[in-house]
């Protein structure tokens, strides 16, 4: 039987995170640089851990007034790049813990994951963090990231597992990025596009770009966003029609 994640971005003060958890098999928990950390980080794992949902931390350049979505990268060198995601990693890490769960992979937030989709050098930052934090916790994770990215080169580069993502509730250009959210129809509002979306990415390897085209998109896990307005119709009706298809709903493990 195939199978695929169901991941979604939590923890970051906004949408209904139980409800959500109740649905998806993996989490990216935010690590305070963009929204969430402190009580809100530690209550969140709780329920991931609660819920038997995989934990991955969220990092993100600190920037809560834009909720991390504006780049920053030229405001960091390399390494004080990867001591910031590194930092946020090892909260994450430290709350589930804590939770009696482990951190499973890790996920950048908002620009950061655009920036080291498509710089090189930032998405090597990103490795060594990783590969840092995995150290200081006695072992590996995986990382997530869009399937063209220069993140899966760099982690491919340095062994560290990747994992090939895409988005139910985000609109692609033809290259197949995401397109910009100043974009009016970035965002997918309505649950049934969100639908429409996540079974033509699982069952048949492709999606509907912006122009109209149809381009090739393979993941191993879809995303919904926490804060997409309607995510819990989206997750429930993703769930309810993937598994009526015969796709088994489960959270990556390394090796998968």
């Amino acid at each position: 039987m195939a199978t695929i994640d169901l991941n979604a971005d939590v923890g970051e003060e906004c949408g209904d995170d139980a409800a959500l958890l109740g649905l998806v098999t993996t989490a990216n928990v935010a690590a305070g640089g963009h929204s969430g950390g402190g009580e809100v980080l530690t209550e969140t794992v709780k329920l991931c851990a609660a819920g038997k949902v995989a934990v991955g931390a969220h990092p993100s350049y600190p920037d809560r007034e834009n909720f991390g979505r504006l780049s920053k990268k030229h405001e960091y060198s390399s390494d004080d790049l990867t001591a910031l995601i590194r930092e946020q990693v090892l909260e994450v890490a430290a709350a589930c813990e804590v939770s009696g769960t482990r951190l499973a992979h890790v996920k950048a937030h908002g620009a950061l994951y655009h920036d080291i989709a498509g710089d090189s050098d930032a998405a090597n930052a990103f490795i060594t963090a990783v590969l840092d934090a995995s150290r200081d916790i006695g072992r590996d994770v995986y990382v997530t990231g869009s399937p063209t990215s220069q993140l899966r080169s760099a982690a491919q580069d340095r062994d560290v597992f990747f994992v090939a993502e895409a988005f139910i509730d985000r609109l692609y250009n033809p290259d197949g990025t995401l397109a910009s959210r100043s974009h009016p129809n970035a965002v997918h509002r309505d649950p049934r596009t969100a639908l429409a979306q996540a079974a033509s990415i699982v069952l048949d390897g492709c999606v509907l770009a912006s122009d109209g085209s149809t381009i090739d998109l393979h993941a191993q896990t879809v995303c919904v966003h926490g804060d997409s307005p309607g995510a819990i119709q989206m997750a429930q009706a993703v769930r309810t029609h993937l598994t009526d298809n015969g796709i088994s709903i489960a959270a990556i493990t390394l090796g998968n």
